[in-house]
């Protein structure tokens, strides 16, 4: 916490700092001139002589207080001060809800490392770059479920995505009108001038409690676009399970481009196809150039100003080595 602290400190004029180095040279040429003028004295009494010798072997202490005091007030001059970097972000953004198939399906190896985490992966670039935009996210298998709702708070929003997991809902199944319609609920009260959803899926629909069609119309009424993206390779991939029923291991996974493809033109989005990890990232960089913000992020330093303290303090202990000179260390002409 200190070093973050101290992480933020700079120094106006720190050139002033280079007055320091007179210090040590103040101390040298004091000592010098008091070995010069060391005399011995003589005190006829025992108590005089006590007090005396207290008073001689504590002699230096007013000169220590004003070297102390000039250190001070040194670093007071060059104006210590604490740093804040400060952005203020102006214009209309995009609410924006990205909806992620979690099904079995989505666990296929045509992509690296699977469909889901290569779908993660992309997701959060398009998180990073878009940041004067509200996103929320929500998934979808059998069920639907919002894990964060339209929101400026990107961190946030970054640690849901690393945090989905395939079947995470507990019930297997590919409801894309239930994902949708959770979607469109997340983004039917916004006050945005432009409302997306990005829906990532591979297509394969097996019903659920709200059908793609009556999902598209309630998009259609809240003037939501959405967009499509269908993830699969279409080509045959290794099948864990095949080794116990022979044949050469392989299987073609199912895909329903025509869906996503109706869900994206009904409501003046687009369909885009992703057949591997290079293409995916191509589609998020294809929405972003569709769907842009006219956002101005300004960035500005404030400044907190800590050299009152230094300053308070060289002055306290310069007026207390004033009053030490001119009463304990006194000394008669």
């Amino acid at each position: 916490m200190l070093t973050n602290w101290l992480n933020h400190i700079e120094f106006a004029y720190p050139w002033v700092l280079i007055l320091l180095l007179l210090l040590p040279v103040l101390v040298f040429f004091y000592f010098k001139k008091k070995n010069q003028k060391a005399a011995t004295l003589k005190v006829g009494y025992i108590g005089a002589n006590h007090y005396k010798s207290g008073k001689i072997r504590f002699s230096n202490f007013p000169f220590w207080l004003r070297i102390f005091a000039l250190f001070l007030l040194i670093v007071a001059l060059a104006r210590p001060r604490q740093k804040y970097v400060e952005t203020e972000t102006t214009g209309d953004g995009i609410d924006i809800v990205l909806c992620f198939d979690i099904s079995g399906s989505m666990t296929e190896r045509d992509f690296n490392p699977n469909r889901l985490e290569a779908s993660k992966a992309v997701a959060t670039q398009f998180v990073e770059g878009r940041p004067g935009d509200r996103i929320g996210i929500t998934i979808f298998s059998n069920l639907s479920f919002t894990l964060t709702p339209v929101t400026a708070d990107h961190a946030l929003v970054l640690q849901q995505i690393a945090n989905i997991q395939a079947g995470m809902l507990g019930e297997e199944g590919t409801a894309i009108g239930s994902g949708l319609a959770t979607s469109v609920d997340r983004l039917r009260q916004s006050k945005a001038k432009s409302k997306i959803i990005i829906l990532l899926t591979d297509g394969v629909d097996f019903g659920g409690a709200i059908s793609p069609d009556v999902a598209v119309n309630m998009a259609k009424t809240y003037g939501i676009k959405v967009y499509t993206i269908g993830v699969g390779s279409m080509q045959e991939v290794d099948d864990p399970n095949a080794g116990a029923n022979g044949g050469n291991g392989k299987r073609k996974l199912e895909f329903n481009e025509g869906l996503l493809e109706q869900m994206a033109a009904a409501t003046g989005g687009k369909y885009f196809r992703a057949t591997d990890n290079n293409a995916l990232a191509g589609v998020y960089q294809n929405i972003n150039q569709l769907e842009k913000s006219k956002i101005e992020i300004k960035t500005y330093n404030r400044y907190v100003e800590l050299y009152r303290p230094w300053l308070f303090l060289a002055v306290l202990l310069l007026l207390l080595e004033l009053l030490l000179r001119s009463t304990v260390f006194f000394r008669f002409p």
